[in-house]
């Protein structure tokens, strides 16, 4: 292994002295891969593939970089001769001391929580998928029969990266079907993994892929490809996950099969030419194969396992960061954080501590200078320079999805490790802000591709916008797909030893069933709020018989010194400074009750971006939640001057939206805000910018006046304030001219108006009289462009009376029970968590003067 290791380092430098070689000509962007590959463009094509090279290793390149003592005869050995060593002489003994991933089995999310209500939306995605026209293709490959269609987007059968989401498909399946035990969903998997079955057994070598095998010959010979190793390892690692989620013995001997093909494959290259052409290849994207081989390994025990992950650590990426050279800038973000996560496991399996070394830099380098306020990185599937985060706002196309999923996956090794807090609160940001916001509320198989972190952005006007149930099949639709099937994986994690221990490190409302610690303990999580600053967190207990354990609770690093408290049953707790655990070690009873308060502060976090005229961008934060601004983008000043520049929204706020409705040639309209002024529309769908700016919040005029429904606003004095413009009122300014809508601040009387009986006499009809200008109405007609108006046309004018009388409905959108308003230079913004927004305009950053 020692011999290994010097050859290893000085491979990896090599790899340091041409990092750029790591990068694909053209980029390795899957967005761009697959507007090439589809274009009908044969010219733009042949030109793009002309300049597709691969830079050679210079072999020379690291002998000058490398310690003389290293250069011994026995290192320069022959590559091939140094991995039948390495497989020969075995590998060192795995580290001790992590921490226990509890089975998934037994964590169960409450149905109405967040995470619940996530999971159970992805889960009626994965139950609406039709087996048969996803394996379509695979089938095609083997051969056989393909009845039915396929299905399009990047699963399409012309598609090169076609069957990567089948094997996300596996891994969702199986973690949904841990976490649920839904028998719908266990039907459909073990009938997709049969089927898959059917074709390696016709194909006959152990080969299983929705492509033939001609794009692996095109891969070893470094010709133009789209990354076929990447879709194996999404095929192997769906069914390890079938196997040890679902318990199907079948999906295991077919990974072993597959692996024997691969490993012959890898083994020939390296054979007929040498293991540097072997890494050249590498220089295409193979996902997390290195990870996915040392999880096999773990559970064979298999040397040949073990020979061929070492063969997946990229050397020419593992070595910058063995180096802890910082220079990632241009690299593409996914095709090198699975490496990572790989080597993390390679670790785990080896105790090789140069590989713990690579995971902890690689963490903090990440989060040092190539991060977001979500906890997500890259920028159009890249990472940018360092420490320059602010150039990124320019565009759409930010955190990718799949980042997030795979980052999620180095702090879960981390914090496995370590125990440190830190990486458990990263985890929380990167889950809370990074994945539940790619989801586009309860629309199952709707999600997003790139998050918008920008000024006056639109998950919907993004170069992707949201995705469809049925023909997008984005590299991000399998990583959101596992990542919703798996929220309960990270709550709790075991100590093994003498004593059981266990570690609470989100706070998910759940139930865990701890065997070893024979506890069935219940976590339940009061939603946060903006009118109440604090996260409070319950634990009760069923004991399943008298034994002593220790439960050790985070104090995440974001909550304040300022108010924390800890209740076992009537007894205060002494409190740990945040950023550590409080451990409490008892004979848990059925009659305990442990109960957590935990101050939610607002703040403030620079962009990552070390240019002082960026200093003044932030994003905001509320424990945990990243807010954002309702916004068109063109104003994004924010004074933090006094103490009360946010201040929350109450909420009895909810009872006060409403929305103002009129029919006209058999469609519905609603009054709108358009550009400060009003306007009728046709009625929008839930969750859209319009519907936003559809809604208003009813003011009465007496302020000490309060009312708890609609219908106690009917005959008093209101103002209309704009949901999405808090602080701002609809004024008139006089018969027949346009209402506006302007600060509130300027105090101006034509912005009250009497809510009276509709003028057309119907029974659920309203009209909005000015109260300054006595017989004149708000006008709503729709078969004139003049737009809303006042107007004071006579009683006796049907076509008046209708175009003055409203439907008042509760409002098309809702205050969020986190809802701030934030004072702007020009006006007042609207701040929701960043998950609550679908369609909605927003803006993350601000240009905040403290």
């Amino acid at each position: 292994m020692k011999a290994f290791l010097f050859v290893f380092v000085a491979l990896t430098l090599c790899g340091y002295a041409v990092a750029k070689e790591c990068t694909n000509i053209p980029t390795q962007s899957h967005t761009f891969r697959y507007e090439l590959l589809t274009s009908k463009n044969a010219t733009w094509r042949e030109e793009v593939m002309s300049h597709y090279h691969l830079t050679p290793t210079d072999e020379t390149a690291w002998a000058d970089l490398l310690p003389r003592k290293f250069l011994t005869e026995q290192n320069q050995h022959d590559w091939g001769m140094m991995y039948r060593q390495i497989k020969n002489t075995g590998v060192s003994k795995s580290p001790e001391g992590f921490l226990k991933e509890v089975p998934l089995g037994q964590v169960r999310l409450h149905e109405d929580s967040i995470h619940g209500r996530a999971q159970k939306t992805n889960l009626e995605y994965l139950l609406m998928l039709d087996m048969d026209r996803l394996i379509w293709s695979f089938r095609k490959t083997a051969g056989l029969s393909t009845p039915g269609t396929p299905y399009g987007g990047w699963e399409g059968p012309g598609v090169e990266l076609r069957g990567h989401f089948v094997g996300h498909y596996l891994s969702a399946s199986a973690l949904m079907w841990a976490s649920t035990q839904d028998e719908s969903l266990k039907q459909k998997m073990q009938y997709l993994v049969a089927g898959l079955s059917t074709c390696q057994e016709k194909i006959g070598t152990g080969y299983l892929s929705a492509f033939p095998s001609e794009l692996f010959d095109r891969f070893e010979s470094v010709q133009q490809v789209w990354a076929p190793y990447y879709t194996i390892h999404k095929i192997l690692a769906g069914l390890l996950d079938q196997h040890i989620f679902a318990g199907n013995p079948q999906a295991l001997k077919m990974v072993k099969w597959m692996v024997d093909y691969f490993y012959d494959r890898v083994h020939s290259v390296i054979t007929k030419y040498t293991i540097n052409r072997h890494y050249e290849s590498l220089n295409e994207e193979t996902g997390g194969m290195n990870d996915v081989l040392y999880k096999l390994y773990s559970i064979t025990g298999d040397s040949k396992h073990l020979l061929l992950a070492h063969l997946f650590d990229k050397p020419c990426f593992l070595g910058l960061l063995a180096v802890q050279a910082s220079d990632i800038a241009d690299f593409h973000a996914n095709t090198h954080i699975p490496i990572v996560v790989g080597s993390q496991m390679r670790y785990e399996v080896t105790g090789d501590p140069l590989y713990k070394e690579i995971g902890t830099f690689f963490m903090d380098l990440v989060n040092s200078s190539h991060s977001y306020a979500t906890g997500g990185t890259s920028v159009s599937e890249f990472w940018s320079n360092p420490k320059r985060i602010a150039d990124n706002l320019g565009t759409t196309e930010n955190e990718e999805s799949c980042t997030t999923y795979n980052m999620l996956k180095v702090s879960r090794h981390l914090f496995k490790w370590t125990r440190e807090v830190s990486y458990a609160d990263y985890y929380e940001r990167a889950l809370t802000n990074g994945v539940l916001s790619i989801q586009r509320g309860t629309d199952p198989g709707v999600m997003i591709y790139m998050l918008p972190l920008g000024f006056g952005v639109s998950k919907a006007k993004t170069g992707h916008s949201w995705g469809t149930p049925l023909d997008s099949f984005w590299c991000c639709y399998g990583t959101g797909i596992e990542s919703f099937s798996k929220l309960g994986d990270s709550i709790y994690f075991e100590e093994q030893g003498k004593d059981p221990s266990l570690y609470i490190i989100q706070y998910i409302s759940s139930s865990f069933n701890w065997e070893s610690g024979k506890i069935l303990l219940n976590q339940k999580v009061v939603p946060a709020s903006s009118w109440d600053p604090y996260l409070r967190v319950t634990f009760t207990f069923s004991p399943v018989e008298s034994t002593s354990s220790t439960l050790n609770f985070r104090l995440p690093s974001w909550t304040s010194l300022d108010g924390p408290k800890g209740i076992l049953n009537d007894e205060s707790l002494s409190l740990p400074t945040p950023g550590s655990f409080l451990s409490i070690t008892r004979e848990w009873s059925a009659s305990d009750k442990l109960t957590l308060q935990l101050p939610l502060t607002v703040r403030t976090e620079a962009i990552k971006d070390d240019r002082p005229q960026y200093a003044s961008v932030k994003a905001i934060l509320y424990g945990p939640y990243l807010l954002a601004g309702h916004t068109s983008g063109g104003d994004w000043d924010i004074e933090a001057k006094n103490a009360d520049w946010i201040t929350p929204i109450p909420a009895s706020y909810n009872s006060q939206l409403v929305s103002f409705f009129q029919d006209f040639e058999k469609s519905t309209f609603v009054l709108a805000n358009s550009n400060q002024s009003l306007a009728m529309q046709k009625l929008p769908e839930s969750g859209t910018d319009l519907a936003l700016r559809a809604t208003f919040r009813l003011v009465l005029k007496e302020s000490s006046s309060k009312f708890s429904t609609l219908a106690d606003a009917y005959g008093r004095s209101v103002m209309l304030e704009p949901f999405d413009l808090p602080g701002m009122n609809v004024i008139h300014q006089g018969e027949d001219k346009p209402l506006l809508i302007v600060d509130s601040s300027d105090g101006k009387p034509s912005s009250v108006f009497l809510m009276v009986p509709g003028l057309d006499g119907r029974n659920e009809t309203i009209s909005l009289e000015s109260q300054s200008d006595k017989g004149c109405y708000v006008y709503g007609a729709l078969s004139s462009s003049a737009g809303v108006k006042l107007s004071c046309k006579s009683d006796s004018d049907s076509s008046f009376k209708q175009a003055t009388s409203f439907v008042a409905r509760e409002g098309l959108n809702q205050y969020n029970p986190i809802s701030f308003v934030a004072k702007g230079a020009n006006k007042y913004f609207l701040l929701q968590p960043l998950f609550s927004f679908r369609d909605e305009f927003y803006t993350v950053y601000f240009n905040i003067q403290d």
